[in-house]
């Protein structure tokens, strides 16, 4: 179809077709509106161009009038930070032109008032909030506008599920009891504006999550989302483990997280951030990627661990200071610097189901990892309870082909599944989501307090893996056995009992919502 003064619109009525798409991104998509505005779709934005001359009493904010009823019920007001002619929006003279990345696309709606497109726009350098834009279009331009709406949406989800069925769990003592807070003003908008089903239940114990999981009917959900810090997906996993159909469980639900806690460490590495409103987007773009998960076993006990298992000054620098938790982030800071000035070191029988221990190999690992296509997510695979063990418990006879590694002077034992701990600290910067493996490291406690100091210095900056007294290692799995009577064992940020306790890692057994589908958002390890 084409109008008297412009060019002809372009036909959409094949967009439907995967070819025709990816022919149409090739060459970009144009939508001709008015002879004045057009919508260009590329391979990753959408270009504006309005050339319409308005009054300044007609001016809304990024093209929606401010008028009572022009925004959907579901949608906050956008904001209009400053007057939109500032910025060249709206102009009698000049041509406009604004951007809109497809990541930050929420949702398209056609209605008689218009196409309207809501995104999550930049309101700050670490946050986003809703906000849209509107443009009306004639009733014979539906088809091909509702043709290019379908393409767009097609290109700004990916291989991402659109409205996403959510069961959100929210920990009102999280981030020094602002959970809710938090999550109401800056991640409920941006669900709501991606059209997410969302059911809203907050956490009122320890172990309350475990339980609400255990119940919950793991086909009305597509991911459980935990408004908290790292403790609530503990919870979450183990939940999902007691269920009878703990793979299938497992497998169909994802778990994500929006953080409100301390570490917030699953946020930062499937998320790449801390922040609320940007964490809420990547949950909603955000792809199923199958996880690793770890089996810990004390006694007759067994959990499950998705972030990292420590013992000795990590630990204890974590869990013994609780009493200081008043301080915030900085008792960490004071744990470590009181005990390694103590000189302490945290005696115990490690032995190791070592799969690669050089570190050249292990960077090789991870680059021919990351340069391979991204897991294939097929949940109908797994089905049935939990897998079996392979290396038996802690109680049984230690396999003998495992490597005894001394540990009479230990200092550190960290062993991970993710690759940052907490924010600006990426201790494991070669774990790899879905390799079947974890990374442990160990530290001698005798080193002088110097080179200790300057290995936490070098976590940010890059350097702690190659430093000569960081052993690394990759494993299947691990026991520890500690030889004091009294002390701190942390799974994933909690204190379990100060006892034996043996790992074993299992490929692939959850599932988690991340922003590429393949890596962590972090750094690997340098060249």
């Amino acid at each position: 179809m084409a109008t008297s003064n412009g060019p002809p619109r372009p036909s959409f009525n094949n967009a439907d077709l995967p070819e025709t798409r990816d022919q149409l991104l090739d060459h970009d998509a144009t939508l001709m509106l008015t002879d004045s505005v057009s919508l260009t779709l590329s391979a990753d934005s959408i270009l504006i161009v309005d050339e319409r001359s308005m009054r300044k009493s007609e001016r809304g904010c990024c093209g929606l009038s401010n008028k009572p009823g022009n925004f959907p019920d579901w949608a906050p007001k956008p904001r209009c930070d400053h007057d939109l002619t500032v910025h060249g929006l709206f102009s009698s003279t000049a041509k406009s032109t604004h951007s809109i990345a497809l990541y930050n696309v929420l949702d398209a709606d056609l209605s008689p008032e218009g196409l309207t497109i809501t995104y999550a726009d930049h309101a700050s350098k670490h946050d986003v909030s809703v906000t849209a834009v509107r443009y009306p279009f004639a009733a014979e331009d539906r088809p091909a506008v509702e043709s290019w709406t379908n393409l767009l949406l097609d290109a700004a989800y990916g291989s991402a599920k659109r409205y996403k069925r959510l069961k959100v769990l929210v920990n009102p003592f999280g981030g020094q009891g602002h959970a809710v807070k938090l999550y109401s003003t800056y991640a409920a908008p941006v669900f709501a504006a991606a059209r997410c089903q969302v059911d809203v239940q907050e956490t009122t114990h320890g172990g309350h999550a475990t339980e609400i999981v255990e119940q919950l009917d793991i086909n009305a959900y597509d991911a459980i989302v935990c408004c908290s810090g790292d403790g609530l997906p503990y919870e979450v996993f183990n939940g999902l483990a007691k269920k009878p159909n703990a793979s299938e469980a497992l497998a169909k639900l994802a778990v994500a997280m929006v953080p409100c806690g301390s570490g917030n460490a699953m946020a930062w590495n499937l998320c790449g951030t801390g922040s609320v409103s940007v964490s809420a987007l990547t949950i909603v773009k955000g792809v199923r990627t199958p996880m690793d998960l770890v089996s810990i076993t004390q006694g007759m006990t067994r959990t499950f661990s998705f972030l990292s298992q420590a013992f000795g000054i990590i630990a204890e620098s974590d869990l013994g200071t609780d009493d200081i938790r008043w301080m915030g982030a900085h008792r960490f800071t004071y744990g470590f610097l009181k005990r390694i000035m103590h000189g302490a070191v945290y005696p115990c029988d490690l032995a190791v189901k070592v799969v690669i221990d050089d570190k050249q190999a292990i960077k090789d690992h991870f680059n021919a990892y990351a340069q391979s296509g991204p897991p294939i997510d097929n949940p109908a695979d797994r089905v049935g309870g939990l897998p079996e063990l392979a290396y038996g418990t802690v109680l049984d006879e230690l396999p003998k082909d495992w490597e005894v590694i001394p540990a009479e002077t230990l200092g550190n034992f960290y062993a991970g599944k993710m690759a940052v701990v907490s924010k600006d600290t990426n201790f494991f910067p070669a774990s790899l989501p879905n390799d079947g493996l974890m990374d442990i490291v160990t530290i001698d406690g005798t080193l002088s307090r110097l080179t200790t100091l300057k290995m936490m210095t070098e976590v940010p900056e890059g350097g702690f893996f190659d430093m000569p007294d960081v052993k690394i290692r990759k494993a299947l799995a691990y026991r520890l056995v500690p030889r004091e009577k009294e002390g701190y064992i942390s799974i994933d940020g909690e204190r379990v009992p100060f006892e034996a306790f043996q790992a074993e890692v299992h490929k692939g057994l959850g599932t988690v919502l991340s922003k590429s589908g393949h890596l962590y958002e972090a750094d690997g390890p340098r060249p």
